[in-house]
């Protein structure tokens, strides 16, 4: 048994730390490295951040025959553009959309409402163009001038730079009327999502990013297609008790904003929508001063959504694509490439997905090894060694040879006197046959022997 268990033992250890190795492959969970919270929040959150741009086109008459003011008109093509745009958050793969109220507060209006407004700006423009009075504009427009035709228009452009029609759901009134939330919905399918929090649940210096377009970000220097690049403001929440004058509870949070970003999501550390940005503190001489801004809260908005029905469900778009990223933050390229390109398949138009699979293909020579995706190999093999170290355990201690019989001691007490019977069995001649046959006297010694018998019988 020793010299068996001098092999047997160190090839089962052998097994043993095989299989042990395996576990600890398999079980390698990859690592962001030295990706910072930011940027997992910035990648994780921008693909469904949307911009939403809220107009209306009105056609004006101008019945008057004065040529210079015609030509203005002409060169205006007799119409008027008013609107606005802002920021909202995707929170449903089939479509639907949080903003405020405020941000889609054109549609809402009567075409006379809408009218007056246009009306409004137009006189800007013809004053500022004949460097004229603007009461004295609007005296002579307002008998002249009526509107034809108003063409309202709610867009909705997504970061892969897709624009749909967007529908309103639900709606409170902005700030001061309501509670200034809206749920829009597009029509599409399989889109990037963000989870709604809980702002029962916020404390006072709660780190907090808000995500956005603000207009102050867009310039004439910047490619179009920079206008559906959002921008990622990071603060703390400054006061979660304050409240409107109708007694709707707001956020103030300290993160720069501005005009674009009203609608787009606050969120937390865990990328979950604490609140909408949802206006900013008042100016002083003039001027914007950042560090002052509001939000609605999210369980606000959730009331709205429940309104319209809508479930807070992410899609097999975002798992794919977060498990890509913590992939390619950890080196595993070429199985971050299969995660990306299963995106693409489901939603090609994804604002991100295009660049990250281009930057896997170019580093998949260089990826890791993701050794959980050999699980199945890793079963069978240890399985396989498993067995194997059950069977030398058993051959080593279970089964021992047979121990050889020992030859008993010659008798050295004399035979017991013979019967006559057993004297005529034991005759000199059979006991001489019998030596002779075992080959323990020499055969011519034997006859010699029975010779000199022979002759004593004689005599």
């Amino acid at each position: 048994m020793k010299k068996r268990a001098y092999i047997t033992i160190p090839i089962s250890l052998l097994l043993v730390a095989m299989m042990v190795t395996s576990f600890v492959l398999i079980n390698i969970k990859p690592s962001a490295g030295s990706i910072s919270q930011a940027q997992k929040l910035a990648e994780y959150s921008k693909p469904a951040v949307v911009r939403i741009v809220d107009y209306a086109i009105v056609t004006w008459q101008f019945n008057d025959y004065n040529p210079e003011v015609t030509a203005v008109f002409n060169q205006l093509q007799n119409q008027t553009l008013v609107g606005g745009s802002g920021s909202g958050a995707i929170i449903s793969s089939d479509g639907y959309i949080v903003t405020n109220a405020h941000v889609v507060e054109l549609s809402q209006m009567s075409n006379q409402e809408i009218a007056n407004t246009a009306f409004k700006q137009l006189v800007t423009v013809m004053a500022n163009y004949f460097k004229a009075d603007y009461n004295t504009v609007y005296n002579y427009l307002v008998v002249y001038t009526k509107y034809q035709n108003i063409e309202k228009h709610t867009k909705v452009y997504l970061p892969g730079g897709d624009k749909f029609d967007g529908e309103i759901k639900t709606y409170s009134p902005p700030i001061g009327q309501g509670k200034d939330v809206a749920v829009l919905k597009i029509e599409e399918k399989n889109l990037p999502t963000l989870p709604l929090g809980n702002s029962d649940n916020i404390q006072n210096q709660d780190s907090i990013w808000v995500i956005g377009y603000p207009a102050a970000a867009d310039s004439e220097i910047l490619s179009p297609a920079s206008s559906l690049v959002s921008t990622m403001n990071e603060g703390q929440i400054s006061a979660t008790t304050k409240t409107t004058e109708q007694g709707s509870p707001v956020i103030q949070i300290n993160a720069a904003a501005t005009h674009g970003n009203s609608g787009g999501p606050v969120i937390n550390d865990k990328g979950q929508i604490i609140g909408l940005l949802t206006f900013r503190g008042d100016t002083v001489n003039g001027q914007e001063v950042q560090g002052f801004n509001f939000a609605v809260p999210v369980n606000t908005v959730k009331e709205f959504v429940n309104q319209a029905g809508v479930k807070n469900t992410s899609s097999d778009v975002d798992q794919l694509y977060k498990e890509g990223l913590t992939l390619y933050w950890g080196g595993y390229y070429k199985d971050a490439l299969d995660k990306f390109e299963a995106v693409q398949r489901i939603y090609p138009n994804h604002s991100e997905i295009k660049r990250y699979i281009t930057d896997s293909e170019k580093r998949v020579g260089s990826s890791k090894t993701l050794w959980s995706d050999y699980a199945t190999t890793f079963y069978i093999v240890d399985g396989v060694a498993g067995l194997l170290i059950i069977i030398l355990l058993v051959f080593t201690f279970a089964f021992r040879p047979k121990t050889p019989e020992v030859a008993s001691a010659p008798d050295t007490n004399p035979p017991p006197a013979s019967t006559a019977s057993e004297s005529q069995a034991t005759s000199p001649e059979n006991t001489l046959a019998s030596l002779a046959k075992d080959g323990k006297i020499d055969m011519q010694d034997l006859l010699n022997t029975l010779q000199e018998q022979q002759k004593k019988q004689q005599q």
